[in-house]
């Protein structure tokens, strides 16, 4: 069976927005319709399908023209937004999954090679979908409006969201619709598939921070096909995050919101010789800094309160002043919060998200105008980017005990690209055991000089944070916290946590010594 392409660009929203997408005008169409959709999705249950990254899907469709059951295996998408997937799909005479059909697609292959397990249920979907068929720009456009449910053993989850798959012309033009239909109704990219979705009810994490996944690279892949991975999985990790924190104001999804930020930023410059010819690269990288800003305060309120506060009020529960400070400083965590929801509930928000993934598929820098450096291969060029970033750390952490905090600061940062661009290239460099042994000693050896320069960077925010309490106006008697006592407070665990830097000092040193004895494993 040969395997069709299905390029679709998924956008979440809610009842209301969806009902007011089926009347927008660009999306009018005199062929429109209207279909009830039942699915269920199959495993092993060692989920050997999971693992290779397939799903396989049948689904019963009751439309005007009758019911018909269709048998669909999917390839995983690592990507945010945009879908871009190989699928295999046969129509089969009953609900049951056919064996014999899936003979000759990817499914096939890993239940023989596993030993033909049984398959079974994993959860069914209950969707109502309307759809019409448009035209925008010189493609054309199938759009669908889900409203339903996934229905699983651990509960019901609501389903609403849009759909735009590309049926013929160019996937610039799939963004640029949704760019526009964004201008008036509150959309946001879409980051799992349902099938993801079902299995994230089942696991129990979709309302739980996540971390980066590893990028997928292989061998051949080029430098600007890296790019594109290693940024849509950067944007794939900042919507699933974000989904967390809109829901609960988790602090470790806010966390993992700004790592997702800034391995994306970090993207933008390791990959910079690939996107020179294109000066949206920077403009986009800039505006992702500008905009998100505010998230740093919050995040570092996060820090002090939870592992440098914390911490001292335990060791010294009768010291009032530290309860004072505790709630003066929780006061602003969520004026900080409330900063960071703003931004995530703003147009502006959604609207540069969208931009980043249309820019990141359909770029300039991805046509004639990008640069040679693009087509190099990616192997080649991360050895490249990697020694560049080896050398500059090992130039500036000389005497690393000896530098001053915005010094050490500077190759804190050289050392997180280091880390971030180790990671983005780690499936290069997997595919032999040397080469993955010599990987992971050097990403720990990284890891502790960042986890000291991290901890000497969180003293320093606590000076900060304590030099930035306003100066007290009024006394206890005019109503709790005591700004005073919570003034005082801040400089006695500014005192405590000093005292830590100067064996913090000599071990990132150490550190630093220790990392460049390490082979590196690009060479």
């Amino acid at each position: 069976m040969t395997a069709s392409r299905e390029i679709e660009l998924k956008l979440d929203c809610d009842a209301a927005d969806l009902a007011a997408l089926a009347d927008h005008p660009l999306l009018h169409s005199p062929d429109a319709g209207h279909v009830t959709l039942h699915a269920t999705y199959y495993d092993t249950d060692a989920g050997d399908l999971r693992a290779a990254g397939l799903a396989l899907r049948v689904r019963r469709e009751a439309g005007p023209d009758g019911e018909r059951v269709i048998q669909t295996v999917k390839a995983g998408a690592d990507g945010a937004g945009l879908f871009d997937r190989a699928e295999w799909e046969r129509t089969i005479p009953g609900p049951a999954p056919d064996r014999a059909a899936l003979d000759d697609t990817p499914a096939g292959d890993v239940l023989k090679e596993v030993g033909e397990p049984e398959i079974a249920a994993r959860f069914s979907l209950v969707i109502e979908r309307a759809w019409r068929p448009v035209r925008y720009g010189a493609s054309a456009i199938a759009v669908t409006l889900d409203r339903g449910r996934i229905e699983t053993v651990r509960g019901d989850l609501p389903v609403c969201e849009a759909e735009l798959e590309l049926t013929e012309g160019d996937p610039a033009d799939l963004f640029a619709l949704a760019q526009a239909l964004c201008e008036t109704v509150p959309l946001r990219l879409g980051a799992l598939a349902k099938g993801e979705r079902g299995e994230a009810v089942l696991a129990g994490r979709l309302d739980r921070p996540s971390k980066a996944d590893r990028v997928a690279l292989d061998p051949g892949t080029t430098a600007g096909e890296a790019f594109a991975a290693v940024a849509r999985a950067c944007l794939r990790h900042l919507r699933l995050n974000e989904a967390v924190f809109l829901e609960n104001r988790d602090p470790e999804a806010l966390h993992q919101i700004r790592v997702a930020l800034r391995r994306l930023r970090s993207a933008f410059t390791l990959f910079r010789p690939v996107l020179a010819a294109d000066p949206r690269a920077a403009t986009l990288r800039d505006e992702i800094k500008r905009v998100t800003e505010p998230f740093g305060r919050a995040r570092n309120l996060d820090v002090f309160l939870d592992e440098t506060l914390a911490p001292e009020i335990e060791r010294r529960p009768e010291e009032a002043g530290l309860h004072d400070l505790r709630a003066l400083l929780g006061a602003e965590r969520e004026r900080a919060y409330a900063a960071v929801l703003a931004i995530l509930d703003g147009a502006a928000w959604r609207g540069l998200v969208i931009d980043c993934v249309a820019w990141i598929e359909a770029g300039p820098w991805r046509g004639p105008a990008g640069t040679p450096e693009g087509d190099r291969a990616a192997e080649d060029f991360a050895a490249d980017v990697l020694e560049r970033l080896r050398r500059r750390i090992k130039r500036r952490g000389r005497h690393l005990d000896r530098l001053d905090a915005e010094e050490r600061h500077r190759v804190r940062i050289e050392a997180k690209k280091l880390r971030y661009g180790a990671e983005f290239f780690a499936g290069l460099y997997a595919h032999r055991r040397k080469d993955r042994k010599r990987h992971k000693a050097f990403v720990a050896a990284l890891a502790k000089l960042q986890d000291h320069l991290g901890a000497l960077n969180d003293i320093a925010t606590a000076h900060e944070i304590g030099a930035g309490l306003a100066p007290p106006e009024r006394g206890a008697a005019d109503g709790f916290p005591d700004p005073a006592a919570a003034l005082f407070s801040a400089g006695l665990v500014a005192a405590d946590v000093e005292a830590r830097t100067r064996s913090l000092l000599a071990a990132a040193a150490q550190a630093h010594e220790d990392l460049l004895e390490v082979c590196p494993f690009w060479r």
